[in-house]
């Protein structure tokens, strides 16, 4: 298929000057390394520590297959989606839902693309407001065993306290310092988990069977495990927003340095997953909790590092996944809504949006079940599949050509995900709401 290339005028338009304000596109002068510490940020976050967890309601064989599948599959459309970033000469697609809109049309194109992009990023600041909150109680749980009992709720309101002062960093770019401390944190909590678990050793009551004692129970167990999978792999929903912050010419495509960086970034992915995935398993069975640092008491200075480590790295993906929303809320605010763009605006934003995921997440603390639901609901979707369809659109591969059937299967795969996960997510989280006492 030969693609045309863009008309553009020559005179500067309203919407130039408010890409030279919006957050995703006023600054690209990223370098390489920026997309390799963006991606490990965006990737590895709390689905890393559900990872053990997924095994348990999997099991060994299954368990293996998926996590192997999914690591290739998603590097493969992670791929896809670097190469079609500027596959029409004189444009880019800077925001997932303007590629979707190439592919199905102006107003379908949104319909199949933001309602899903924004569930994923929203629900990934909501999950790492619990993790952020629940590292900072298990710290003070540690430190003073004896102290005075402080509920959650206030936990999770100093998390969004302090991302009520980062969100107003203007640009995806004003977030590297952050997105290279967190990427540097994934890699060290990854291996504390994973060596901390070894050295503990496999439990003399160690089980690999069934978590659940009833066949209902234990497939409900396992579709919930293919959402917690998917969950772990969401860099798909930020990829192009962080190459459009690389440079690019005719002559110097920003895909090179882009697929460079997303290379590096997923060789951290498979350090950090496998073995925390893997290990974690081996050692506690079917008792591993669904964030396995809980499940590790011992040594308390390790168990502190680890979730101070886990409190940096979600502090840096927060912002990684909420630069796209800022941007999608401010241009809407002031392309639908005629607001005229100014700090004012960008405050009052921004911070609604921090308040919003601070309260959604004092009300539904349910970790597991929220990985669960939002990894098969949402995730699959923009990170298994959408990306093979707008490639199958697109360039129309032969039938039956390698490409075609490599596209199919990760369709065929997503698909499953997308129906099984959130069912097992949604239980869940209603067996949660039950056994749970609010703002404990």
């Amino acid at each position: 298929m030969e693609i045309q290339p863009e008309k553009r005028d020559s005179a500067p338009s309203n919407d130039d000057f408010l890409n030279d304000w919006l957050p995703i596109t006023k600054s690209r002068n990223a370098k390489w390394w920026y997309s390799a510490f963006h991606n490990v940020t965006a990737m590895v976050g709390a689905g890393v520590l559900g990872l053990p967890y997924a095994c348990s309601l999997l099991g060994w064989g299954p368990g293996v297959a998926i996590m192997v599948l999914s690591w290739v599959i998603t590097l493969y459309t992670l791929w896809q989606m670097v190469e079609m970033h500027e596959m029409v000469p004189g444009k880019r697609f800077d925001r997932y839902h303007e590629l979707g809109q190439h592919a199905f049309g102006e107003k379908l194109g949104l319909w199949v693309v933001v309602p899903l992009q924004l569930m994923c990023e929203v629900g990934v600041d909501i999950v790492y407001v619990v993790t952020g909150g629940t590292s900072i109680k298990k710290i003070y749980n540690t430190l003073y065993p004896d102290g005075k009992e402080i509920r959650s709720t206030w936990f999770y309101v100093a998390f969004g306290a302090l991302h009520i002062f980062l969100s107003h960093l203007p640009s995806f770019n004003s977030i590297t310092a952050i997105s290279f401390f967190a990427a540097l944190m994934s890699l060290s909590y990854s291996t504390i988990a994973w060596v901390a678990s070894v050295r503990k050793g496999v439990q003399p009551t160690v089980s690999y069977g069934p978590r659940s004692a009833t066949p209902k129970a234990q497939l409900f167990d396992f579709f919930s495990g293919l959402g917690d999978v998917a969950f772990a792999f969401a860099g798909h929903n930020v990829v192009l927003e962080i190459q459009a912050t690389i440079p690019s010419t005719p002559g110097k495509p920003s895909k090179g340095p882009m697929w460079k960086g997303v290379v590096i970034a997923y060789l951290v992915v498979a350090a950090c997953y496998f073995p925390v995935a893997f290990c974690g398993y081996l050692v506690f069975g079917n008792q591993v909790e669904d964030n396995v640092l809980v499940s590790l008491e011992k040594p308390a200075y390790l168990i502190v590092a680890a979730n101070a480590f886990v409190l940096v790295h979600v502090i840096g993906s927060y912002q990684v996944f909420a630069m796209p929303v800022f941007d999608m809320m401010e241009s809407f605010l002031v392309k639908q809504m005629h607001f005229k763009p100014s700090l004012m605006l960008r405050t009052i934003t921004r911070t609604s949006y921090v308040l919003f995921t601070m309260l959604v997440a004092i009300t539904l603390p349910f970790f597991g079940g929220l990985l669960s639901f939002l990894g098969g609901f949402s995730f699959a979707p923009t990170s298994y599949y959408i990306p093979c369809i707008i490639w199958l659109i697109i360039y129309k591969p032969k039938r039956f050509s390698l490409s075609w059937f490599a596209n199919y299967i990760c369709i065929g795969i997503g698909v499953i995900l997308t129906i099984l996960g959130p069912i097992g997510g949604m239980i869940s989280l209603i067996h949660s709401s039950q056994t749970f006492k609010f703002f404990s």
